[in-house]
């Protein structure tokens, strides 16, 4: 089971969205049967049977076990991954880009930046999987907590200028087998639950 998975198949998403199938999924981080799960959802075994049928059908869950009582196959499903994003590749031209917007200090621009994230490393780590191969990434994730507007646009002049010479001194364009990789560096409110 992975720990995380990026759905951008727009029938793969509108699957998972749907709230019995979620409930399920959700339900299913440990295996369960139809029988097992219609007690803890409230259904009858054979709606869970159907919507489990449904999330298999879009490789959302897989089977684990089979347990034979009689003439009777009872089948264990799991899901496949904990978590699941949903990628903005799954809202075709709809989706969220960047590139589709001027002002750079907006939220809009910061959430189609994420966005690009979430669509451009699902399918780098789908393809890396894929070829059971490792993908090279980096994550820096903080809070900081400014005591004025002052201190925080100091401290984003500063950081500006650190990205730009270590980019400026570890880029190099003509590098044979070099490889090109995204930087992005974000900064918004923290939200009020958010720890130091």
């Amino acid at each position: 089971m992975l720990d995380l998975d990026v759905l951008d198949d727009p029938a793969v998403a509108a699957v998972a969205l749907d709230p019995i199938k979620s409930r399920l999924l959700a339900e299913l981080v440990v295996p369960g049967s139809a029988a097992s799960l219609a007690v803890r959802v409230g259904l009858t075994r054979q709606k869970v049977n159907y919507h489990l049928r449904a999330l298999e059908e879009h490789d959302l869950v897989k089977p684990v076990e089979e347990r034979h009582w009689g003439g009777l196959t009872e089948r264990l499903m799991v899901a496949t991954a904990r978590s699941y994003v949903v990628s903005p590749s799954a809202l075709g031209r709809i989706g969220a880009d960047p590139a589709r917007n001027n002002d750079r200090l907006s939220a809009s621009y910061l959430i189609a930046l994420a966005a690009r994230i979430v669509r451009e490393v699902g399918q780098l780590w789908r393809s890396a999987r894929k070829s059971d191969k490792r993908m090279a990434t980096l994550s820096i994730d903080t809070v900081i907590r400014f005591k004025s507007p002052a201190e925080r646009a100091a401290f984003t002049h500063d950081l500006a200028q650190t990205i730009t010479t270590l980019a400026a001194r570890y880029h190099d364009e003509a590098a044979p087998g070099g490889r090109a990789h995204r930087l992005v560096v974000a900064s918004y409110p923290a939200p009020p639950e958010a720890k130091s």
